[in-house]
């Protein structure tokens, strides 16, 4: 069946969605700026997600060899602090590329053509809940993923459109287990609409929060 492609994986969710996608009978496709080892059966299209043309390029790579894909797990982010004013505004524009026009793109290549099918997932992972000071810039790409997926989900009512946001450090064997946390992914895959959930957020491993769409 036409499978899953994760962008941006990396070792923590990014590794651990691709195996839970795999449990579920998908066939899993990575787009990444190296190959990783993942622990499952992937083929793996190499991108700088921040590239538009090798990101559109890697995509059309997935669909040829795998068909349109059932689902998209945008994960690409940079990860790093910094202070409001720190930055310049080309600093800002580069990780402004990966955390937030890489899942535009992503998104606005692959939807039309999904929702001609009638049916998809497109999850990004998400995070600061709250914004904070010391991570301005990932603060500020976190709030715009949450307003892309939600327009996205406007234009695009036939596909499911959400985001994870994982309110803490992801780390194996702690509260945010990136295994815990790709169950949401496959939850979020698994729903059925209408009414289904716009956001999710993992903070405890029994305490999350969801926000249905409106």
């Amino acid at each position: 069946m036409p499978g899953v492609v994760v962008i941006g994986a990396g070792p923590g969710i990014g590794r651990a969605v691709a195996q839970r996608f795999a449990r579920g009978g998908l066939e899993v496709a990575l787009v990444a700026r190296t190959h990783r080892e993942l622990g499952v059966a992937a083929t793996t299209h190499l991108a700088d997600v921040g590239d538009e043309h090798a990101l559109r390029g890697a995509l059309d790579g997935v669909a040829g060899e795998l068909g349109l894909p059932e689902a998209v797990v945008y994960n690409a982010a940079v990860i790093r602090p910094d202070t409001p004013g720190e930055l310049s505004v080309d600093e800002h524009l580069a990780l402004w590329r990966v955390n937030v026009l890489g899942a535009y793109v992503a998104a606005a290549h692959l939807a039309p053509a999904m929702a001609e099918r009638g049916r998809g997932t497109f999850l990004v992972t998400g995070g600061m809940p709250e914004p904070k000071a010391a991570y301005s810039s990932l603060s500020l790409g976190k709030a715009a993923l949450r307003t892309l997926v939600a327009l996205f989900a406007e234009q695009y009512p036939a596909l499911h459109f959400a985001t994870v946001t994982v309110a803490g450090a992801v780390a194996p064997g702690t509260a945010f287990d990136p295994d815990d946390i790709a169950e949401h992914y496959w939850r979020l895959h698994t729903q059925r609409g209408p009414g289904w959930d716009l956001e999710v957020v993992h903070d405890q491993p029994q305490s999350w929060v969801k926000h249905p769409a409106r």
